[in-house]
This record gives structure tokens, C-alpha cells and sequence, in this order.
């Protein structure tokens, strides 16, 4: 029911009523005090909102007599992309609301990828020979772009609704009832939001939530602050760009220094070669890390990661180690540039190079190393699920 149809030759237009507007961002505690002075001189009596800023794409779900009849991208904010046939297909939409919903009725939200379904995601594309995503943002991206829906079912893809759309939303008096709202409905809204009276109390809702930003299913950026109570949206108004009730508050991205000890190269189970580089251990994002893929030859040689460089590494989508680039200017003239074997590193095998992927393969299909993924592979959770059989046994 939910994934129907042939591959769509395109996507349609769509026109947003109100138009769908981004936030203002702000990178500091000065610029949101700021943000604060800015309020009290136009309005009194009021709360702060805060919650989650989801990395993920903006989305509108358009609802007729209780009926999902259109999703829509934001695109440039006035016009975006009809692509309900694609988000019928994420199990967490309600494709008809309850009774005691509105009968017309538009919500608006953050569709995203889930951090360990795109771990997997990548792990299919590079077994595939194809270019891995950067981070879980732009994975999401193109999983809705997909022109096949049958495709698109196979993503993990999941939602959160946290604003209104241009009807059904007018009886409510806050923000926060709004939500709760959303949440009997059946829409998956944010797990996290705190009410705060002062500045003091919002910054320290935005320390509380940075500390927690690598629990939640969802990749984080920020927080967004915002007045609680919906009256006094027409009062503070909006600029081109955004609301002046709201505001974007960006963590700043984590990464660490280390250095690359070495390039070693992985045979996977399809026989895929991957360089990966061997770091000396550091700790980022609440774990320890030693290894980051670089994923294939030319990754390596467009980040030009050379042996012994300092480099800064980050978590993509706060799970994947990932370089993130080369600390130039700490270059000694020792670094050592990397090349691809020519023979397979297991077997000692024939590798070839197609012309049309960026992979380079094992092709001995009595490799060790592809014998003992594929054997992992038969054995994991979503296949046999044989406990306790891995790599060391």
C-alpha cells in the first residue's frame, strides 16, 4: 500500500503557501543574547521553546479529509519538488490522521536517515563499486530524489514534524501544545524540547542538548530557539530570509588532530579493495579511534592523504570516522604519497579497475579474505543471524 507505482520520469512543482523559510543562524551565546534584547523590546510575556536542529531535508505533508495527498521538498522556499510517491514509502507518515485531527491540515518537518541505516547504506554502496555519502544529509537528499519508489522503500529514511503549514494549525496557543498534538496524531515529532523563561535557562538547555546530541537516532547541528506562544508570530513578523520569532544555534562541528601511521588496504566480500588509514589513537565523539576508511584511490588522491600527514578527522553523521582534511602546513617533506597494490593484498590475485566504477577489484573468488566476508556476511543479523560467529572464529 505504501510503495506503488513505475519509475516516475521526473519530479512536478509545487508552489508552498505560506512560503517554507529557513532560520536565521547564530554561532555564539553573544549573538543569541542579542537575539533575546531584540525580543524584549518588542513583546513581554512570553516563554522560549527549545529543541533539536535535525540535519535532514525540510519536508511539507499536505493532508485532505484526513488524507496524505501531497509531500513536498522546500527547494528554494517558494517552489520545491512533489515527491509523494517517495515519502509514502517511510513507514513512520501517517497516511490517514484519526478523527479528532483537523480534515485539511499541513505539517511540516525534517525528513532524515538513521545513523545505523546509513552505515549500512554506505557498506551497499561501496560493495556495489559505488561512491559512498558524505554524511547522513546527503544521503537523505538523494534517497528522496530516487525516481524509482521501490528503490526509495529500501532506505531508512524517518521523519520529524515540528512546525505548521498554512491550515489546520490556527486554534492552537503554543508551540509546545501544537507538538503534543502533532504527537497523538501519529506524526513522529522531537523526543527532546525544554521550556525556558530567561536567556540563562535557554543556554543552558543548548549545553544540556549538545551533550546528548549523539543519542538520539538523528544527526544534530544545533538547537533552535523559539518563542513558545503562537500569537506573537504576526507581531515580531518575518524577514526574506526567515522568522524573527526564531532562531538557529549551531554547534561547532568536532573534529580532532591526529596523525595517519600508515595505509592499509581491506578485501571485502564482493572483492572490493578499500585503503584504509591507520591512525594513531584518538578520542572523538565519546569513543576512541584508530582506523577511518578513505574509501577508495580516488578519495585518497582527491584529499591527497599521504602517509605520516596530520590530519583532522571527524565522525560523518557522528558515527563514521571520516578525514576530513590534511593539516598542510605540517607537512615535513617525509610524508610518503599512497598507490593502490597491483595484486590483491590476501590471494596475491589478478585486481582490475572497470572504466565505469571507481572501485578496484580482487577478481579470485577463492580469495580468504572474500571467503571470510561473505561467511560473516551469511551469518549477521539481517541474514541467519548466527550468534557469536565473526571474524576471529
Amino acid at each position: 500500500q505504501r510503495v506503488s507505482g513505475e519509475p516516475i520520469a521526473g519530479f512536478a512543482q509545487v508552489r508552498h503557501n505560506p512560503p517554507m523559510q529557513s532560520l536565521d543562524k547564530t554561532h555564539s551565546k553573544g549573538e543569541l543574547s542579542d537575539f533575546d534584547a531584540f525580543v524584549r523590546k518588542e513583546i513581554e510575556g512570553f516563554t522560549y521553546r527549545v529543541e533539536p536542529k535535525v540535519d535532514g531535508v525540510s519536508m511539507s505533508l499536505l493532508y485532505e479529509n484526513r488524507r496524505l495527498v501531497r509531500a513536498a521538498t522546500r527547494g528554494n522556499g517558494i517552489v520545491g519538488d512533489d515527491v509523494t510517491v517517495n515519502v509514502r514509502t517511510i513507514r513512520s507518515i501517517p497516511l490517514v490522521l484519526p478523527p479528532e485531527a483537523p480534515e485539511a491540515l499541513e505539517v511540516r518537518g525534517e525528513v532524515y536517515m538513521t545513523r545505523e541505516g546509513f552505515v549500512k547504506l554506505n557498506e551497499r554502496e561501496e560493495e556495489a563499486g559505488r561512491e559512498p555519502f558524505a554524511n547522513p544529509r546527503n544521503a537523505a537528499a538523494g534517497s528522496l530524489k530516487q525516481l524509482d519508489p521501490k528503490e526509495v522503500a529500501t532506505r531508512p529514511l524517518d521523519v520529524v514534524i515540528y512546525n505548521a503549514g498554512g491550515v489546520g494549525c490556527e486554534s492552537f496557543a503554543t508551540h509546545g501544545e501544537m507538538i503534543e498534538a502533532f504527537r497523538r496524531w501519529g506524526f513522529p515529532v522531537t523526543p527532546w524540547s525544554r521550556e525556558c523563561r530567561t536567556i540563562g535557562e535557554v543556554f543552558a538547555a543548548i549545553d544540556e542538548l549538545e551533550k546528548l546530541r549523539h543519542t538520539f537516532r538523528f544527526e544534530i547541528d544545533g538547537a533552535v530557539l523559539k518563542i513558545d506562544e503562537r500569537r506573537f508570530y504576526s507581531v515580531l513578523g518575518a524577514t526574506a530570509h526567515g522568522p524573527r520569532w526564531a532562531r538557529a544555534y549551531k554547534y561547532a562541528p568536532e573534529r580532532v588532530e591526529t596523525v595517519v601511521e600508515s595505509i592499509t588496504v581491506q578485501v571485502g566480500r564482493t572483492g572490493i579493495l578499500t585503503p584504509v588509514a591507520e591512525l594513531k589513537p584518538v578520542s572523538l565523539a565519546a569513543s576512541v579511534i584508530s582506523r577511518a576508511t578513505l574509501h577508495n584511490a580516488d578519495q585518497v588522491a582527491r584529499q591527497d592523504v599521504r602517509i605520516g600527514d596530520h590530519i583532522w578527522l571527524v565522525k560523518a553523521g557522528d558515527v563514521i570516522p571520516a578525514v576530513d582534511s590534511v593539516i598542510v602546513e605540517k607537512r615535513t617533506g617525509d610524508e610518503r604519497v599512497f598507490q593502490m597494490p597491483t595484486a590483491c593484498p590476501v590471494c596475491g590475485g589478478k585486481v582490475e579497475h572497470l572504466a565505469d566504477e571507481v572501485a578496484v577489484r580482487c577478481v579470485n573468488p577463492l580469495c580468504p579474505a572474500q571467503l571470510q566476508r561473505r561467511l560473516e556476511h551469511f551469518a549477521e543479523r539481517n541474514a541467519l543471524d548466527i550468534k557469536a560467529l565473526g571474524g576471529k572464529i
